[in-house]
């Protein structure tokens, strides 16, 4: 490890590679870009110290750089043990950032991080998975005064907050960046879609096409998964607890039934649902020898690890991300330890994605600044406008042009007096 007073990474001299790596991500970037170009003539977060609890990529080094050209002050850690990229991290340390968090992180170091952006005592909290802003609730309670706002980036993480609303223990705002049809749309559909099959691939190796594929979870998360699992060649198995869900994978050509039954019958297994246990002892025991097992959900927690270890009579690593388990007398194979397999096992979103993802994180930092006054403590939403224009931003990034409605169909649509 190598550290400093205002950094904690693996090995800093990765920094030159992670230097690179982020100016792929940049050069996919559009629409953030054009946002710190705005940033730098404008300064609109001068003054604002930003506390980051997000996965250490490339592209979220973009952002952490568009923030600072809008003149704030960051500090970052990670949100996921396994999800660091340590040239990256490298390479903001090396650029005086403050910045604390390596790939294999232990639990003590983990929360040891944590803390470290929050003694940067910021004014905003940007978080993957409401980790950052529990502590700050329970531990550091007294910062709550100066706080302006939050961010959130995930699903998982918006369920937490709206708990802690209900609970009456949410004490500053929050905007549910995630939230956004730039976000969840784009994001989760298309990101999580091509960045899950890649982490399965990267872990086994493993051909789809013919394998039956179990996805447990369709929301956005697993639509997207379940359409690259089709694209591939794959028989796509969907398992739900929502009526509507449900339906919506029946009419999309998938076969739709209880866990007890797709167990039996899956040879990749992926949870996508934000909830605890999705696949469990009892479902294990009855799957294929071969079985693969991976999570795309937030947390360590959808696929129960620790009752796979105890009913599991060998364990061993047989590839950088991928354990194996014998579990009566059968192999079961294990991606990224269970934590979310596309960062554990490959590199997280394609850049283009996490651009409109982050193009929402830089202005909802802004819109909270600028409106610090009258923001409702809640889980808020950013402007149907303010989403709308990172739309824009990335289809001019990608030179596409669209239509504009004409005078009369806008009257038209805007009147209640013309009928047939």
């Amino acid at each position: 490890m190598d550290k400093a007073d205002n950094y904690e990474v693996k090995d800093i001299k990765l920094a030159e590679q992670g230097k690179m790596n982020i100016e792929i991500a940049e050069s996919h970037m559009g629409s953030l870009l054009k946002i710190k170009e705005r940033f730098e003539k404008e300064k609109p977060l001068k003054g604002i110290r930003v506390g980051m609890a997000l996965h250490i990529t490339k592209e979220t080094a973009v952002l952490v750089k568009t923030l600072i050209a809008g003149g704030a002050e960051v500090a970052i850690t990670g949100c996921n043990p396994l999800s660091t990229q340590d040239d990256v991290a490298a390479s903001l340390a090396e650029q005086g950032i403050k910045v604390w968090g390596y790939k294999g992180e232990s639990n003590e170091d983990y929360y040891r991080y944590l803390a470290n952006v929050i003694n940067f005592k910021p004014h905003i909290t940007i978080d993957d998975g409401c980790d950052l802003v529990t502590e700050i609730h329970t531990k550091h309670p007294e910062l709550i005064k100066d706080m302006i706002a939050g961010c959130e980036e995930t699903t998982t993480g918006v369920i937490r907050l709206k708990a802690m609303k209900r609970d009456n223990a949410l004490k500053y705002p929050i905007i549910a960046v995630n939230d956004n049809k730039t976000k969840h749309l784009l994001d989760n559909f298309y990101g999580t879609g091509q960045s899950t099959t890649d982490g399965i691939i990267r872990a086994t190796n493993v051909l789809f096409a013919g394998k039956n594929i179990v996805v447990i979870g369709y929301g956005d998360c697993g639509k997207g998964f379940a359409m690259r699992c089709k694209g591939l060649g794959a028989n796509v198995i969907v398992t739900e607890v929502d009526n509507f869900c449900a339906l919506q994978a029946a009419y999309d050509g998938f076969k739709v039934m209880k866990m007890e039954d797709a167990c039996k019958m899956g040879d990749i297994f992926c949870t996508l649902t934000g909830n605890k246990h999705v696949i469990r002892t009892e479902h294990m025991k009855q799957m294929k020898a071969g079985a693969i097992l991976a999570n795309s959900g937030h947390f360590d927690i959808e696929i129960n690890v620790r009752g796979l270890k105890e009913i599991s009579s060998g364990e061993r690593r047989v590839r950088p991300f991928l354990d194996e388990y014998v579990v009566n007398g059968k192999k079961i194979f294990l991606c990224g330890e269970g934590r979310l397999v596309n960062l554990a096992a490959a590199e997280g979103h394609p850049s283009e994605v996490m651009s409109t993802s982050f193009a929402g994180q830089a202005l909802a930092v802004e819109y909270a600044v600028k409106n610090k006054e009258n923001l409702p403590i809640d889980v808020i939403l950013l402007p149907e406008e303010i989403d709308d224009d990172i739309s824009k931003l990335q289809l001019e990034a990608m030179n596409i042009e669209i239509d504009k409605l004409t005078e009369e169909q806008k009257k038209y649509i805007s009147s209640w007096k013309e009928g047939t």
